[in-house]
């Protein structure tokens, strides 16, 4: 949906956080929005060869977005920083919220970029890490996590970060190449056309 959404802006020659902005106006959201624009820097010039994506997703009562930078390594994408916002609700434990969006970060890119099961003669392929690609620490983005200050009931943290982390990549990896990529994980998928 995130991604799509992305289509959509380009399509109508708008930005995509002001593309989404102007959608969610009064809404929860679009504080969110606000706020990881706002700590990424969005709209200011980034390096030659990187390239910024947003997303942002409700889900178990929580709201996320991110902003991603990457660059391009190899065939595809390295991830240097994400900037989440949340709004959650009342903040319970400010420290496990961070916790919680970087870990989801890891899980999410891990599953965006390599996470693929094969099957074999009926059996799974991949029995343990050693055959199941996961982001490596010297591969870790570095994560900035900012809460929302809400009056709202508390919703849930533990998945959050999940969800928008490959939409947010796949709409920076085309702002950087041009190419979509709507297929996961990023290793196996082809250009679309």
């Amino acid at each position: 949906k995130e991604s799509f959404m992305d289509e959509l802006a380009h399509a109508a020659g708008r930005d995509p956080y002001e593309y989404r902005r102007q959608l969610l106006a009064g809404t929860r959201q679009a504080a969110v929005l606000d706020l990881v624009a706002a700590k990424a820097g969005w709209g200011q010039p980034l390096p030659e060869g990187y390239a910024r994506g947003i997303a942002i997703v409700a889900s178990y009562g929580s709201i996320v977005a991110q902003v991603v930078e990457l660059s391009k390594e190899g065939d595809g994408p390295r991830v240097h920083r994400v900037v989440c916002a949340v709004d959650c609700g009342v903040a319970i434990d400010p420290y496990n919220i961070a916790a919680q969006m970087e870990s989801g970060v890891v899980y999410g890119l891990s599953a965006a970029l390599w996470g693929e099961i094969t099957l074999k003669g009926g059996a799974v392929e991949q029995q343990n890490f050693h055959q199941y690609r996961v982001l490596r620490i010297n591969e870790m983005p570095r994560v900035e996590t900012w809460l929302v200050p809400s009056n709202e009931a508390p919703g849930g943290i533990g998945e959050c970060a999940v969800p928008p982390i490959a939409p947010a990549v796949a709409n920076a990896w085309y702002a950087l190449t041009g190419q979509r990529v709507r297929r996961l994980p990023f290793v196996s998928a082809a250009p679309a056309q």
